[in-house]
Order: structure tokens, then C-alpha cells, then sequence
């Protein structure tokens, strides 16, 4: 699957269609509905028009095999989490790293380990 940096911003039912995607690596709309079932009452036509429209985004491929399409991955998971982050960041958090940071951190007491981690994160980007 290539890597694609270009923002591709996803709806929250599209993040649920494309954790079943990434899951499977190739998935057709009845196998998208299915995996979902117990957590939507999605109609097939619902998918399908959701996948296709996922197409036109530029985060999944569609193959026809015979007269059911084929869906693959175009983005990865790690690049539409970094769209979205950004966006947020962006959005709420005029676009610094360091405002979505502390405010991720002062909200909640973080361990003696996630503070280790947090900081040899942070000394590595020097």
C-alpha cells in the first residue's frame, strides 16, 4: 500500500469502514456491513455508497472481480491519523504541536513511565 501525505479528511462512520478495511487488507462492501453489524444497522447500499465515496477521497482503491468490487487500502492507518490530528490541531489548537501537547498532559496525571517516554520522545526531536 503506497503512503500518501495529501490530507484525507475521514468521517467517523468512514473511520469505522476503514479499521475494517485496514483489518482485512481487501474488503467488499458485504464484508464491511457484515463486520459492522452488531455495531450499525447500516444497509449494504449505505456501505457500498460510503466505500465509493472513499474512493473519490483517495483512501481506497476499488478492483472489480467479476460483478463484486474489491476494496484495498490507498492510505495508510498512520497516514489518515496524522490528517486528522493535524486537522485538529489546526482547528483548535492554531496549528503548534506544543498547545495540543500540553493540553493532553494537563488534563490527566501522567505515570512515572509515560513521563519517561514523553521526554525521551522529546529529546530525540532536538
Amino acid at each position: 500500500m503506497a503512503s500518501r501525505r495529501d490530507p484525507v479528511h475521514l468521517s467517523g462512520a468512514e473511520w469505522k469502514v476503514m479499521h475494517c478495511v485496514w483489518e482485512a487488507d481487501t474488503a467488499t462492501a458485504r464484508d464491511v456491513r457484515d463486520a459492522l453489524a452488531d455495531d450499525t444497522d447500516w444497509a449494504y447500499t449505505t456501505v457500498k455508497t460510503m466505500m465509493t465515496r472513499l474512493v473519490d477521497k483517495g483512501a481506497l482503491w476499488a478492483r472489480m472481480r467479476g460483478n463484486t468490487t474489491h476494496f484495498t487500502p490507498r492510505i495508510t492507518q498512520e497516514d489518515a491519523r496524522h490528517s486528522a490530528v493535524r486537522a485538529l490541531m489546526d482547528r483548535a489548537f492554531d496549528g503548534t504541536a506544543g498547545s495540543l501537547l500540553h493540553f493532553l498532559v494537563e488534563g490527566r496525571k501522567l505515570s512515572r513511565k509515560e513521563r519517561a517516554a514523553l521526554r525521551d520522545l522529546l529529546e530525540g526531536e532536538r
